[in-house]
């Protein structure tokens, strides 16, 4: 989908929704998202859990001034009447004590339901709850992570060359998720059992986050939306003001001449097995 007459200073849509920023981690692009918040106005904010890590907290503190600074636009754009609903995931799991209870105009929710503006029902959840290792074998996630961080610290200095070499970004953990066919299929099964819960309870589609792979297709008729990171692909899942819903890349725009439209992957029409 392109939109010819998008604003690239000031751009408004109904509903935003973003998760897996992984603030207090060296990974965490919080300089990129906070650029896309100062660009990217809402009605509803959706935060989707995992927005800060407290599983690499507990082993080291990293805290830069660019995660105080997002933390504060997400409060500025509450005060501002922008309705803020933060669902916390498996890495901000401490957070979920509090679910019910709203903080500086943010609304703590274990899920939420949004109703888009074409009518369609949402379910709103990170996800984690429906990941076997998350549930059954919670230390071999905690290496999966260990092991992630790793990679990510090696794919830092490897795009560092690709930067002075004048080459654009390349994601090595995105690639090999893309292409080790049990991440591909854990990911296809994951967006599977999501789509299907959504339908059990009556809801027309789903909105969640933890794979990191931001997507937004139907599946069967049921509504499947992700929301991406914002430690790789630096992606957000927007709804227009029609209840259009599509994926936003932001180092995509930010690499693109102003003078081009910003360029969003559409819903995908195209049945996948449920």
């Amino acid at each position: 989908m392109q939109r010819e007459d998008l604003d690239l200073a000031n751009n408004h849509f109904r509903s935003i929704w973003i998760s897996d920023v992984h603030l207090g981690t060296a990974g965490c692009r919080a300089e990129h998202l906070l650029d896309f918040l100062r660009h990217n106005d809402s009605d509803y904010l959706y935060l989707v859990g995992d927005i800060v890590d407290g599983w690499q907290m507990r082993k080291s503190w990293f805290w830069k001034q660019s995660h105080n600074d997002v933390i504060q636009k997400v409060l500025r754009k509450a005060r501002k009447g922008t309705r803020v609903v933060y669902i916390p995931g498996n890495h901000d799991e401490a957070v979920r004590q509090y679910a019910g209870m709203d903080f500086g105009g943010i609304a703590i929710r274990m899920e939420a339901e949004h109703w888009t503006a074409d009518g369609k029902r949402l379910l709103v959840i990170h996800g984690d709850q429906f990941d076997g290792v998350i549930q059954y074998a919670k230390w071999l996630a905690y290496l999966g992570d260990s092991l992630y961080t790793a990679i990510l610290q090696l794919n830092r200095g490897y795009n560092w060359w690709r930067a002075k070499l004048g080459l654009p970004y390349w994601s090595l953990s995105q690639y090999l998720k893309h292409k080790v066919k049990n991440a591909v299929n854990f990911i296809s099964d994951f967006e599977r059992i999501l789509a299907t819960e959504a339908r059990h309870r009556g809801f027309d589609g789903v909105v969640c986050g933890h794979i990191h792979k931001a997507e937004v297709k139907q599946m069967d008729g049921m509504l499947y939306g992700n929301s991406g990171d914002w430690v790789e692909s630096l992606s957000a899942l927007v709804e227009e003001a029609d209840g259009t819903l599509s994926v936003i890349y932001w180092t995509e725009i930010l690499s693109a001449p102003e003078a081009q439209p910003i360029m969003r992957e559409p819903l995908q029409e195209k049945a996948c097995a449920s």
